[in-house]
């Protein structure tokens, strides 16, 4: 990143991504809410909220994002059962989270295609129950009036700290408006690659990132893309103060991996190769069709391999779009496997679903734990939200049960503080 002049005059250097003036930080709250908007606000300035959280998806108008809202809507009304989601399971009753009833929905996308289109035409795909988009079109619309244009786009010349100045004054909006509590950023865009050594601007999903840390909100990365994970940001996650989780979300192939591979493991069966390959369509196919984008998405679906063996079998993975798949996949494993005396055997999975189906109620999980969390004064990565990720925050198994375990033992914390 190249030293550039802000709006204030001031010049950044490489590499780093300041603090806002109190200019920058005041935005539509005003310089009496900088500490709010810095994420410094104390628990005197949070209390004077009532208990509503905000859930801000970067990629709003997405297949995620749209599946998540429509679904939080038909559970909270009775319409369909919580199937997928965690928290709605008994370990984490009374754990302080905040009810779906409670969650108020809005982001940033650099599409305008209504929601509640978005919601028919993933009906129509079969991903959403016919008429569902009907019934929650109130909620589907309240929604998408908080959704504010993404970028940066072609031809846009604001410089990185302008633009992290503007997503996080939309948050920052959003959360006085509606008097929230606090607010959640989920990344679900789409997938971006990973950045080259001779870029000198911070990719999308890292301005994003950084604009929930100045607006005082914790924060997500469900996809593969480089987000917080960034030297640029280093020093302004460390010291923000707030909770943040993951990388890349786990729905589909790479957590029958995580099941399958401590299978292995354990039963010391000598694994030889492991190899993979995924059709699919819709946005992420689309996106996924970039080989820069493709290898950000495998290097998670290949590390828990890693992670758990100590070191990566043979074999790859690879991804093709096919879009007359939609918003569905199919993803088929080839597992060479090495028995008693040096038998040589084969295991074959496929797995086949919907993505946006699988990913939705984890999503919801996530804006969940991340409220409760940063209500309770945890900050940080958290490590024990690995679960619900191919690249989690260090310090945790790559092995599925693991995970769950650790994850309700948060549970139990979250129990105790509530």
């Amino acid at each position: 990143m190249t030293a550039h002049a802000d709006r204030e005059g001031r010049t950044d250097a490489p590499g780093r991504i300041d603090a806002p003036s109190p200019s920058e930080a005041s935005g539509p709250a005003g310089s009496a809410d900088r500490a709010e908007v810095m994420g410094l606000a104390g628990a005197a300035d949070r209390a004077e909220f009532p208990g509503r959280t905000g859930v801000w998806f970067i990629g709003a108008r997405g297949s995620v994002a749209t599946t998540a809202t429509a679904g939080c809507a038909a559970i909270a009304a009775g319409l369909h059962p919580p199937t997928g989601m965690v928290t709605e399971t008994p370990p984490f009753a009374d754990s302080g989270l905040p009810a779906l009833t409670d969650l108020v929905f809005g982001g940033h996308d650099t599409l305008d295609c209504p929601l509640s289109k978005r919601a028919e035409a993933l009906a129509d795909g079969g991903v959403l129950p016919h008429g569902l988009p009907s019934a929650v079109r109130a909620e589907l619309d309240a929604a998408d009036a908080e959704i504010r244009p993404g970028g940066p786009l072609p031809g846009d010349t604001r410089t990185d700290q302008e633009l992290i100045a503007a997503f996080a004054a939309d948050l920052t909006d959003f959360a006085h408006r509606h008097d929230l509590a606090r607010t959640v950023v989920i990344n679900v865009a789409s997938t971006e690659p990973a950045p080259g050594p001779g870029d000198t601007r911070l990719p999308a999903s890292s301005l994003y990132a950084a604009a929930a840390l100045r607006a005082g909100c914790s924060y997500a990365n469900f996809t593969p893309s480089t987000g917080l994970r960034t030297p640029a940001l280093t020093d302004t996650v460390a010291s923000s103060g707030l909770p943040h989780a993951g990388r890349d979300g786990k729905t589909g192939q790479t957590l029958l991996r995580s099941v399958l591979a401590p299978m292995f493991l354990q039963r010391a069966l000598a694994v030889r190769a492991w190899s993979g390959s995924n059709l699919l369509g819709g946005g992420d196919g689309a996106a996924l069709a970039d080989p820069a984008a493709a290898a950000a998405k495998n290097a998670g679906k290949e590390r828990v391999l890693a992670d758990t063996f100590g070191t990566a079998p043979e074999g790859e993975v690879h991804i093709d779009d096919v879009p007359a798949m939609g918003d569905w996949k199919t993803a088929w494993d080839h597992i060479a496997f090495d028995g008693f005396l040096g038998s040589r055997m084969i295991l074959q999975t496929i797995w086949q679903g919907c993505d946006s189906a699988l990913a939705a109620p984890l999503v919801l999980d996530l804006a969940r734990l991340l409220a409760r969390a940063h209500e309770a004064g945890i900050n940080g990565p958290l490590p024990e939200l690995g679960f619900y990720f191919k690249d989690p925050d260090g310090g945790t198994s790559a092995a599925l049960a693991e995970q769950y375990a650790t994850l309700l033992t948060f549970a139990e914390r979250l129990r105790d503080q509530a």
